[in-house]
């Protein structure tokens, strides 16, 4: 076992079939930077475990030399955010991301910043490990596959793993009431679908369309609103998604003082954004006037 000290701690590595193969990190660092190279030898994986429950980990920069990231290499790494990948094909082993809660993208050099947020959707949302192919992410093939695996989620039943749940009781999952599970899974279809109409790119109109609707019916002001849940909880400060839940109609004249209720003073520019929405745009009394007229 060999040793390389990085900003802020140590990486272990040992030498394999020509490669150096990183092992385990040790250290405070929240970036870490693996190099191309340890003792004049080229990075050619990320071992098994080798950074299992770093908590204080936020972003990881792998070399264009890497090819393989064994099993549970980041598992448990629940604040990392993002990590770099360089634009090649890459073995990933099981479990690589298991309960990195936070990531967000997984960015390949050369490819847009949405391919990446996708990319990272693919086994943190979707639990489909089979779309981690780095080379073909962002192709049009690639999003098919990814919004098919999305619709199939958004179509099953709301229900679907509530008696599993309760089989294997609170202590393992958390409540097992029936309205918190099912909004629970309605909350993971939106949060899916807020993601991908965000990141837009070649999405097929009908989907599109499923995805917007969805969405509206599960507004403020609906029986369910989980919609409005999600914003208010986890967007609130994101204006690029607020943005998107005004334009495609989930404001509307009838929910409209409610969702400024739910604001309040907490969040200071999502309140100043639809109050000037309300007054940018005529309301449907106000287009009759002008019919009128």
């Amino acid at each position: 076992m060999k040793e390389w000290a990085v900003e802020d701690g140590v990486l272990c590595y040992e030498i394999r079939n020509a490669g150096a193969v990183v092992t385990a990190f040790r250290g405070t660092a929240a970036t870490v930077v693996i190099p191309g190279q340890l003792d004049t030898v080229p990075v050619t994986g990320v071992g098994a475990k080798a950074f299992l429950s770093r908590k204080q980990l936020r972003r990881v920069i792998l070399p264009d030399t890497v090819e393989e990231i064994g099993d549970w290499a980041f598992a448990y790494c629940e604040n990392l955010k993002e990590i770099e990948l360089p634009n090649r094909h890459i073995r990933f082993g099981k479990s690589v991301f298991l309960n990195c809660t936070s990531l967000r993208a997984l960015l390949v050099r050369g490819k847009g910043a949405g391919d990446g947020v996708l990319l990272a959707a693919a086994v943190t949302a979707l639990d489909a490990p089979f779309l981690l192919d780095v080379p073909e992410c962002g192709s049009s093939q690639w999003l098919a596959r990814w919004d098919s695996r999305m619709l199939e989620i958004l179509h099953r039943p709301d229900e679907e793993g509530y008696t599993g749940q309760v089989l294997c009781g609170e202590e393992d999952y958390g409540s097992t009431d029936w309205n918190a599970y099912l909004e629970k899974r309605r909350r993971e279809k939106v949060r899916l679908l807020l993601l991908r109409l965000c990141n837009a790119e070649q999405l097929e109109e009908s989907v599109h369309a499923e995805a917007e609707e969805y969405l509206r019916m599960h507004t403020k002001g609906s029986a369910g609103d989980e919609t409005w849940q999600v914003i208010l909880r986890e967007y609130a400060d994101d204006r690029p998604v607020y943005e998107l839940f005004v334009r495609i109609g989930c404001v509307t004249d009838e929910n409209f003082e409610a969702i400024l209720t739910d604001v309040g003073a907490d969040h200071p520019e999502l309140k100043a954004y639809l109050m000037k929405y309300r007054t940018d745009r005529p309301r449907e009394n106000d287009l009759f006037d002008q019919l009128e007229l």
